[in-house]
């Protein structure tokens, strides 16, 4: 384990523990379904996309995580005033960190199925419950939204065809048809996410994604919007430097994936057709 592990490590013990101690059964009992979100100095936006987030997905009561990644403004203060579970990450570690220790605090809270958004309010609620709908009818274990398929309101042509492109290698690579790895409305069972190895602090739906695909867990994706972000801005930063440094997570993931492979291992425990909802 190298030190930046041991530093991960000692950072998400010491958040989930301040959130279990803050929230005790809520935070330790969780409904079937949480919303995980990661959130970095979004005050503003993080109220409204909390607020309409539906209180019930096909039947299941749902609950609201926010990991604010290092936040300097009111995130927390404003996450927690509109429901959410809060817990606060004292350092900046990026989205794939934040993402990583959300996702087992749903596990570890009990929740069977796990949904992410994110925190810009670019993805639309409505939509969660079309995600969902093939997990709990036992015909997929990850679900993720495409704008390729549905609809996007961006009109920034590099991002526009860096989806497309992304898309290509990762169909290529892990011979799946997948029409858009980035998009950030997903949803899946929650085991899956303590059977993939995830460790990018960064650019990880890449990471998951091929992560996935390569367990063998059955994914689908679903027509999805995405609209222009109305409060803040990005925070991938300049095209060409996003750009390369997710290619360079398709390519590290892929290559360590493909020698666990080799070595036998990384399979699941349980697919959508031995999972499906009783």
């Amino acid at each position: 384990m190298t030190a930046t592990h041991i530093d991960d490590e000692v950072i998400d013990s010491a958040a989930i523990r301040a959130f279990t101690d803050q929230y005790g059964a809520r935070a330790t009992k969780l409904p079937e379904l949480a919303v995980v979100i990661a959130a970095y100095n979004e005050e503003g936006a993080i109220g409204p996309v909390i607020d309409a987030l539906p209180r019930t997905v096909a039947g299941l009561a749902t609950a609201v995580i926010v990991v604010s990644d290092g936040s300097m403004d009111s995130t927390c203060k404003e996450a927690d005033a509109a429901g959410a579970l809060v817990c606060d990450v004292p350092v900046n570690r990026g989205q794939g960190a934040a993402l990583r220790l959300g996702y087992r605090l749903a596990r570890e809270g009990g929740a069977t199925y796990i949904v992410t958004t994110d925190a810009d309010g670019q993805y639309n609620p409505t939509e969660i419950e079309s995600l969902v709908e093939p997990i709990l009818a036992g015909q997929a274990d990850f679900v993720t939204g495409s704008r390729t398929m549905g609809s996007e309101e961006t009109k920034d042509p590099v991002r526009k065809l860096g989806v497309r492109v992304f898309a290509l290698v990762i169909s290529g690579l892990t011979g799946q048809r997948i029409s858009d790895t980035t998009f950030g409305l997903r949803a899946m069972r929650a085991e899956v996410t303590g059977a993939v190895r995830l460790e990018q602090p960064q650019y990880q739906a890449a990471e998951l994604l091929i992560g996935v695909i390569t367990h063998g867990y059955t994914v689908v994706e679903r027509p999805a919007t995405i609209h222009k972000r109305k409060v803040g801005k990005s925070k991938k930063g300049n095209n060409a430097l996003y750009g390369l440094k997710f290619a360079g997570v398709i390519g590290s993931t892929w290559w360590r994936e493909r020698r666990r492979r080799e070595n036998g291992e990384g399979r699941p425990a349980a697919s959508a057709k031995t999972a499906s909802r009783s």
